[in-house]
């Protein structure tokens, strides 16, 4: 397959459908269904074969018993024969590990826990979440039925959903550890058996397809995307990253987990949904503004768009929906050629804690999500990768404040730093696994954990200390005590506080107020290294002091003095910067829309807010014959200086993409 080949225009079309509930499909209509997706520019949809119920929504002989007992169609045939008729491509979603039928029908195939009960949601909650394990037999029933699928239905491929790793005792679970030799009282080695009984799945399942239909495309959905996927990357046809800004994954899920698949080699795409909130909410319509940040987000970092929607159970969509999708996907369409074939150009490696530490949607490591944020903020182009990644390409390397290095890694830091990289250290990164010393040559000895929460940071680096105020700045967060080694610069000194708070010892409300004695350096520098005591990503990410992203904008200046791109406009203004090779093209990617917490659980876009007279300026590798608006494919006035463009664009007025031309 082509590395980009998915359409930019997808819709997840779920259907899960209680049994008691009558007239399903009862009101579908095959050219209704299609016109309604074409008219709103959908070029590819995801349909239901089978879902968390346990339901079949096409007729079947081989598993009429699952056939949902109100169905009044073939209804997932003549969806998909109504598609296909329009160029749509869909494949067929079969569920895997929530199939409410299968875990009444066979509890014994469920997963358990150490303490012997079913996980999952309660026998008496509303829910089909308990977990079905993929070690037993169950597997048998999953390779018949996506025969079946795939023999009666012209499907293009298939995709399962709510597949993960489990720590499971069942009896297949513990008689396969036990005939491996392994104890299966221990966490650890549960925890690993799960991994592989996931991947020997993945991989038996992505054969058995490809094996029917050497094309289909295959994923597996498990709700994000990271580093543990890569064991299995070659069972995926492309990526999926489910990502519902308003569903419990955050709006910084999405650059963060984008940032780290686009670097895998596979066409990937952006998942987001029509609701207010997340799945199965019925009648609800997103803010105009939100999905279009939101898809226009997911081009800017070379991805395509998928909303979530959700059918009626008498299959008719709801025009008002389509309305909606329609209107951002016409833009969507609008910007597509300047998107095909794109890549990140990049300044910025970011080691993300997730490979060490693990991650889901709803738990990313805090140092991920605040290195980002400040990076993003600072409109730095970076990508997030792991440690069997290449450094190669990479300016400066970013290890946020829980990377260990072992002895292959350090010695591919030190290579990299021989071939003239650059390294920014925070915190325990640089350590070794026991968090015992330095691997690396950040210009810090470590002498163990700092004996005061907090600490206040003096610059005493007229760099560093540049846009800050000439005094101290709290640190929240317990950071390392370290001394400066031969030929290290301090940037900046820690002084402590009177005491530590406690009940013997207290001042006012919170922390005591700094004593002017020294703690140690706070940062320092060693040739093209940057070490920070502090965990200053996880302390972004708790409150976002703007003395941190200032320290750390500084610390990249002195190690990064030509940025590939540099922005006027405020910190909430995104950009992201793509190249087209074939068509000898730059292109800059500016959004500003801003989501706000108006409420107690979610943030809201409700309007882009637009920026005047914005001025952009790009590195670039070439003569500039032209930099245009897109997609409005006007000219703008440029100047180049050496390897900068400089251009002013008039008004952002909330998604604009600047193409710069080179010449051949």
């Amino acid at each position: 397959m082509s590395p980009d080949f998915l359409p930019f225009r997808q819709v997840h079309l779920d259907f899960h459908t209680h049994g008691d509930i009558e007239g399903i499909g009862a009101d579908f209509d095959a050219d209704t269904f299609g016109e309604t997706l074409a008219q709103a520019r959908v070029n590819s949809i995801n349909l239901f074969a089978r879902g968390h119920h346990g339901y079949v929504y096409y007729e079947t002989e081989a598993f009429a018993d699952r056939m949902h007992p109100h169905l009044s169609c073939n209804l997932l045939a003549q969806q998909l024969d109504a598609c296909h008729a329009r160029g749509i491509k869909a494949t067929a979603y079969i569920t895997v590990q929530w199939d409410m039928l299968t875990a009444q029908e066979h509890p014994e195939w469920l997963v358990i826990d150490p303490t012997g009960k079913y996980s999952g949601h309660g026998l008496y909650d509303a829910g089909f979440y308990n977990r079905i394990c993929l070690n037993t037999p169950y597997v048998d029933f999953l390779k018949a039925f996506t025969a079946d699928v795939m023999e009666k239905l012209p499907a293009d491929g298939i995709w399962y959903d709510i597949v993960s790793a489990c720590d499971c005792s069942c009896r297949w679970c513990r008689t396969g550890m036990l005939e491996e030799g392994l104890d299966p009282s221990d966490p650890e080695v549960r925890r690993a058996y799960g991994v592989k009984v996931l991947h020997t799945f993945q991989r038996e399942m992505s054969d058995f397809v490809r094996a029917r239909k050497a094309d289909a495309l295959v994923f597996f959905n498990a709700g994000h995307v990271g580093p543990s996927n890569r064991a299995t990357l070659d069972s995926y046809s492309h990526l999926e990253l489910e990502s519902l800004p308003t569903g419990g994954w955050g709006y910084i899920h999405f650059p963060v987990t984008s940032r780290y698949a686009r670097t895998l080699d596979k066409d990937y795409l952006g998942m987001t949904g029509k609701f207010h909130t997340s799945w199965g909410d019925f009648h609800s319509f997103k803010n105009q503004a939100a999905l279009e940040y939101e898809c226009f987000m997911m081009l800017a970092l070379n991805a395509k768009c998928c909303v979530g929607d959700q059918l009626h159970p008498r299959g008719v969509l709801c025009p008002h929906t389509y309305d909606l999708i329609g209107a951002v996907y016409s833009q969507v369409e609008a910007r597509e050629a300047y998107c095909r074939d794109a890549r990140p150009i990049v300044d910025i490696g970011v080691l993300t804690p997730e490979e060490f530490a693990g991650g889901s949607h709803a738990s990313q490591p805090k140092a991920i999500m605040g290195v980002t944020r400040i990076l993003q903020e600072s409109r730095h182009q970076f990508d997030i990768i792991d440690t069997k990644a290449s450094f190669e390409g990479y300016k400066l390397l970013i290890l946020p404040d829980s990377i260990p290095v072992d002895e292959s890694l350090k010695a591919k830091l030190q290579q990299y730093l021989a071939d003239g990289g650059a390294l920014i250290a925070s915190h325990r990164s640089g350590l070794d696994p026991k968090g015992e010393s330095f691997q690396l040559p950040v210009g810090a000895r470590y002498e163990g954990e700092a004996d005061f929460t907090p600490v206040f940071v003096a610059p005493v680096d007229a760099d560093f200390g540049r846009d800050l105020r000439p005094t101290e700045h709290v640190m929240y967060l317990t950071g390392t005590r370290v001394s400066a080694t031969d030929g290290a610069t301090v940037l900046a000194e820690s002084l402590a506080p009177y005491f530590n708070r406690g009940w013997r010892q207290f001042c006012s409300h919170r922390h005591a107020p700094s004593s002017g004695q020294s703690a140690g350096p706070a940062v320092v520098r060693h040739g093209q290294a940057i070490y920070f005591a502090q965990p200053i990503f996880t302390q972004y990410q708790q409150n976002a002091p703007r003395w941190c992203r200032t320290m750390v904008e500084n610390a990249i200046a002195m190690l990064l003095p030509e940025p590939l791109l540099r922005l006027s406009g405020p910190h909430t203004l995104m950009a992201a910067v793509n190249e087209q090779p074939a068509a000898h093209r730059q292109l800059v990617h500016l959004l500003h829309y801003v989501p706000v917490r108006n409420n107690d659980s979610i943030d809201i876009v409700e309007d882009h807010l637009p920026v005047d007279s914005l001025a952009v300026s790009l590195r670039v590798d070439g003569k500039v014959r032209g930099v245009t608006m897109v997609p409005e494919l006007e000219g703008l006035p440029f100047e180049q200086e050496g390897r900068r463009v400089n251009v002013v664009l008039p008004r952002l007025d909330g998604y604009q993409i600047l193409a710069v031309d080179l010449e051949d």
